[in-house]
């Protein structure tokens, strides 16, 4: 797939089934979140891959979440089950660096960069996925269960897997609507 058509014709998806990355695909999946634009070279992100058992352990911290914030029996089920809506799941972190001459701002757009990237190496692959966050990207929870230090983030989770049918594309916007020149 080349580069600009990939960028051009971008579209989450979110009926994922298996197989999903493994192996060397999933390594450069990886390894094209690691390439993303870093101000300062700080790397100021963390990757959390959940596979297999680790979707169900995933979902029993989303659970756990959701227990804590006293929610229906119905809600806590649905949080449960939230991870097994893909076959692989990974976690991106941004890890903040307070107080350092690379604003904290930027630390955090840097980790969602990385979201961006590997969502498109995985789709390069013949892969789809959708990026989510949701309450549970939130949560002290699940922060505290993934042990990040009070400053960290997540900024979302990508979902990954194979398109269960053909991803719609998604219709272009009005380019005109989001742009000034001066």
């Amino acid at each position: 797939m080349q580069a600009l058509d990939l960028l051009l014709n971008r579209s989450s998806y979110n009926k994922l089934i298996c197989p999903a990355p493994e192996g060397e695909q999933l390594t450069q999946i990886l390894k094209a979140g690691m390439r993303a634009p870093d101000h300062g070279n700080l790397s100021p992100w963390q990757f959390i891959v959940f596979k297999d058992k680790g979707l169900n352990d995933l979902g029993e911290i989303y659970a756990e979440a959701a227990e804590q914030d006293a929610l229906s029996a119905d809600k806590i089920e649905k949080a449960k089950n939230m991870p097994s809506r893909a076959p692989l799941v990974i976690a991106v972190i941004a890890k903040v660096q307070a107080e350092h001459k690379i604003p904290e701002i930027e630390q955090v757009i840097a980790a969602g960069c990385c979201v961006q990237a590997m969502q498109m190496a995985a789709v390069a692959q013949g892969f789809q996925g959708i990026w989510r966050t949701g309450a549970y990207a939130y949560h002290p929870h699940v922060k505290k269960q993934f042990k990040l230090a009070e400053q960290d983030l997540i900024v979302g989770y990508l979902y990954l897997g194979t398109a269960e049918n053909e991803a719609p594309i998604k219709p272009e916007k009005d380019l005109s609507a989001h742009l000034q020149y001066w």
